[in-house]
Formats: structure tokens, C-alpha cells, sequence
């Protein structure tokens, strides 16, 4: 394990005497200059190996790195570094927008979590196209998914048009493409998970992807990214429609908007979506009724509370064929991207 992954136990105590979004800033700062520079490029790279098909897309291992952490996917090659299987980046709206006011993230460190309600702060569609066609990672064999969003000031009944133009903005240059109708922090967007809502939103992004696969000649895989807090006929709905609309996979969960497991705390009572431990029963919840309901024809992203590499293999047991890391992230450091791998493989070594 290189020198990098080892001291991030020494680092994080003074990178969390700061602010937890300055943290976050100065973090993806350092990483990108360690990167840049060639004699400290090498004390990043790890490249653990079990490769993985998803969706037709042949990964180097199955552990990835969930939207959110690049919004503005300006550090890619560096995140690459770390040993990630695929890099998922953005939420990116077409219009740049500053998101909600500051502060608006939090730690629970007795709970490994993260509260935040940033509201899909980003530099819009164009910078964010110009920022991953700068990378060299999917040159390189790396598979990147760029996530979707509406800006917050579009109409909830205009929404369709803002993920009409992120899809065919980020088309050409992605791997998969997620459609983020999740996030607790802009307003009503959790809506459009619903029966009909999601139906008339699919249907025109269905019928601009058939258009954009004859325009570029390749058919690029369509991803949901849902919440954990949807009830068990919610999901089944959900279950119906995807498949309807040729949708390829879902990304199973983003943040919660539930308090039980952080009852108490200082910062139990902010506004946004609760990241970290106390999400993973509740993603796994939701995987394992997709799977039941959608056999095995759309693949299923597990995300959400992976502290260790025992999550990953759990949220695999109940039916992810790959998963991914955020907030595990900044309270372990590059190191669990190892552990999931490794823990993958030996229950992969174990069920053969």
C-alpha cells in the first residue's frame, strides 16, 4: 500500500478540525497537486484487480466512487489513481448554479456519517464537459459514469427539459449516464420517483438516448439513482417502469432524509441527506427487493454506509453487482478501496 493511503489515519485529524465542505476542498486540492506532480504521481497509484462486467462495461474491479465527490469532475485522473474499478462523477445541472448557502455539510463522527445539503452546487454542463474530456482516464481503460440533474430553478414540470439536455451534453463522453431523481436537497425532486412522474420522464430521455445512440453509434447505458427511503410499493412500482424505458441499472441508495440512527446528536436536526453506517440497512433493504423484482436483466449499483469491506460484500450478497464509496471515504481514506476489493474477491474466491 503506498505511502498515501497509509499516513490518511495522520492527516485526518487536522483535516477535520476544519470545516467539513473546506475539508472536502482542500482534500480533492492535494490530491490533484500530488497528481500533478511526476515525482509524487507514483505514491497514488493503485490498480487492485477483479474484473467485473457491468452492464456490458468491463471493469478492473467492482468498487467505484459514487457522484458527489467530483462534482465538477475536474479531478478525475487523480481519483483514478486510488484504485476505484469506476469513477462516477458530477451531479451536473446545465446551468451553473452556487447550491444552498453555506454550511451545508456536517460530520457525526461517533456515527461515521456526513449531513449535507449542498443542492447540487456546480460550474454547469459545459465546464463540466470540458473537465472530463481533459482526463485521460477512459483512454486509459477506466469506466466513468457522469451523473445528472435539474438546476433548482427549472419548474418541477420543465424538469424533463434539463435532463434532456444533460443527456445529450454528456452523451459522447460517457461510459453510463445517471438520471439523479433523488437527492433530498433540491426541492420536490424526490417526486419524480413516482408512477407516473417517472414514466413521463423516462419516456422522452428513452426515446433522445435511441436518437443519440444512431447519432454516435454506440448505445450508452441509462442508470436511476433512487433514495432509501422509498416504501416497498414505491420500489415495486419503480420495478415496473424501469424496464419499460430500457433503463440498464439503478443505483441503489443515495442519502436518507430518516434521523433514527443519529437521534441525539448535534446535527441530528439539519436539513439535507444523512450519508455513512446508518444508510446501509436501509440500501440493502431496497437492493434486495429490487433484485427479487427485477431478476437479473438490470444491473443494481449498491451504495450508501460502506465502512468496511464487510458492507461491500453484503450489499453483493444481497443482489449489487458492484458498489460504490463516498463517506466511507473521508473517515477511512483511500485504504477501504482496497478492503472492499479484497473482501469482494475472497467471497468471490469462497462461493466458487
Amino acid at each position: 500500500m503506498s505511502l498515501l493511503f497509509s499516513s490518511y489515519p495522520l492527516a485526518r485529524p487536522a483535516l477535520f478540525s476544519l470545516d467539513a465542505e473546506t475539508a472536502h476542498e482542500l482534500t480533492l486540492s492535494s490530491l490533484q497537486k500530488a497528481y500533478d506532480c511526476r515525482l509524487t504521481r507514483h505514491l497514488l497509484s493503485s490498480r487492485p484487480q477483479l474484473p467485473t462486467q457491468l452492464m456490458g462495461l468491463s471493469l478492473r474491479n467492482p468498487v467505484g466512487l459514487a457522484a458527489g465527490l467530483d462534482k465538477n469532475g475536474a479531478h478525475i485522473d487523480a481519483l483514478g489513481q486510488l484504485g476505484f474499478g469506476f469513477i462516477e462523477v458530477g451531479t451536473v445541472t446545465p446551468r451553473a448554479q452556487a447550491g444552498n448557502p453555506k454550511p451545508r455539510m456536517y460530520r457525526l463522527p461517533e456515527a461515521h456519517s456526513l449531513i449535507n445539503r449542498m443542492g447540487f452546487n456546480n460550474d454547469g454542463l459545459k465546464k463540466f464537459i470540458d473537465n472530463v474530456r481533459s482526463s485521460a482516464w477512459r483512454s486509459e481503460g477506466g469506466i466513468l459514469g457522469l451523473n445528472i440533474g435539474k438546476n433548482a430553478d427549472t419548474p418541477m414540470e420543465r424538469a424533463v427539459d434539463d435532463y434532456l439536455a444533460g443527456l445529450e451534453g454528456v452523451y459522447p463522453h460517457a461510459d453510463y449516464v445517471t438520471v439523479n431523481i433523488s437527492s433530498p436537497n433540491t426541492q420536490n425532486l424526490r417526486s419524480l420517483q413516482g408512477g407516473s412522474e417517472l414514466s413521463e420522464l423516462l419516456r422522452p430521455l428513452q426515446e433522445k438516448r435511441k436518437e443519440l445512440a444512431d447519432r454516435h453509434q454506440r448505445r450508452v447505458p441509462l442508470v436511476v439513482k433512487i433514495a432509501p427511503d422509498l416504501t416497498a410499493e414505491q420500489i415495486d412500482a419503480l420495478a415496473d417502469i424501469l424496464p419499460q424505458y430500457g433503463v440498464d441499472g439503478v443505483i441503489a441508495t443515495n442519502t436518507t432524509i430518516t434521523r433514527n440512527a443519529v437521534e441525539g446528536h448535534p446535527h441530528a436536526g439539519q436539513a439535507g441527506g444523512l450519508s455513512g453506517p446508518p444508510v446501509h440497512a436501509l440500501s440493502l433493504a431496497v437492493i434486495q427487493r429490487l433484485r427479487q423484482r427485477l431478476g437479473s436483466d438490470i444491473a443494481i449499483i449498491g451504495v450508501g454506509g460502506i465502512h468496511e469491506g464487510r458492507h461491500a460484500r453484503e450489499k453483493m450478497a444481497a443482489g449489487a453487482d458492484a458498489v460504490q464509496l463516498y463517506t466511507g471515504l473521508i473517515y477511512r481514506g483511500p485504504a477501504l478501496i482496497k478492503d472492499c476489493v479484497q473482501a469482494l474477491a475472497g467471497a468471490a474466491a469462497n462461493a466458487r
